[in-house]
């Protein structure tokens, strides 16, 4: 807990010195308490308004905390949980936690942020931030985490939450596009060829074969029924899961959901 308490001193005492326009007693959805800090003034500027500016859009918490490491004797989950309700942040949220020591992040979700962002939906948010993590290009990575948290927040809000099986259409990529225009081309060159092939025939087309018969040319002594080929039916598997987010309770007995890993 002291380090906790140092942390957050650290932190409000860098806010203070690079936002003073701001009013006494405001708090911040960027909490970087990372030494030295992941991002410059310029930068933690930056992204501080796109947090808020997504936050106010939809009226909850969407928050960016960075610690230098887990607390001692909690889970990755446990300290990033324990850290949302310490910074008192909203009943509906989403934060992105990172813990440099050991390379951890977690996605934190409260309230509606539960419904709007389920475990698949964490999986596919993190897939789009991860590289650029991984890199340590911060602000790309904490731009495409709430580029993506407001589109999710967005479609929820239609009632219709991105989840298994329904997760945002990716653009086609410049190789798709040409392999969907070379595949258009040789559809219509084959419905073409077929026309002209068709114009071609001098011929009737006969179903079977005894229209090419002479009449009392053919005796057939013997027949037999050979089955040469057979039906089969397949049904898809049911997915064994059905989406929605799994949660966890925090220490004071609140419902949070969130999954994460290894950067």
């Amino acid at each position: 807990m002291k380090n906790r308490i140092f942390a957050l001193c650290v932190s409000i005492l860098m806010s203070v010195m690079s936002f003073s326009v701001f009013a006494e007693g405001d708090y911040y959805r960027l909490q970087d308490m990372t030494e030295p800090a992941l991002l410059s003034e310029t930068e933690n500027a930056e992204i501080l308004a796109m947090l808020d500016k997504a936050s106010e859009k939809h009226g909850m918490d969407i928050v960016i905390l960075t610690v230098p490491e887990v607390e001692e004797g909690l889970t990755v989950e446990e300290d990033a949980t324990e850290w949302y309700e310490y910074l008192g942040f909203g009943e509906d949220g989403v934060m992105l936690y990172i813990s440099m020591e050991e390379r951890d992040w977690y996605l934190l979700t409260s309230g509606f942020g539960i419904t709007a962002i389920t475990d698949a939906g964490i999986e596919y948010i993190s897939e789009k931030f991860l590289p650029a993590l991984s890199d340590g290009d911060y602000v790309t990575a904490f731009n495409t985490f709430i580029t993506y948290t407001d589109e999710f927040i967005t479609q929820a809000k239609t009632g219709k939450p991105y989840d298994v099986g329904n997760m945002p259409k990716e653009p086609y990529s410049l190789p798709m596009s040409l392999l969907v225009s070379v595949g258009i081309g040789l559809l219509v060159s084959l419905i073409i060829t077929s026309i002209w092939k068709g114009q071609l025939k001098s011929v009737a087309f006969q179903t079977h074969a005894t229209s090419y018969l002479k009449p009392g040319s053919l005796s057939i002594a013997n027949s037999r029924d050979f089955f040469l080929y057979r039906t089969i039916d397949r049904v898809e598997k049911k997915n064994d899961s059905d989406g929605g987010s799994s949660t966890h309770k925090s220490s004071s007995g609140k419902n949070y959901g969130g999954g994460g890993g290894k950067f």
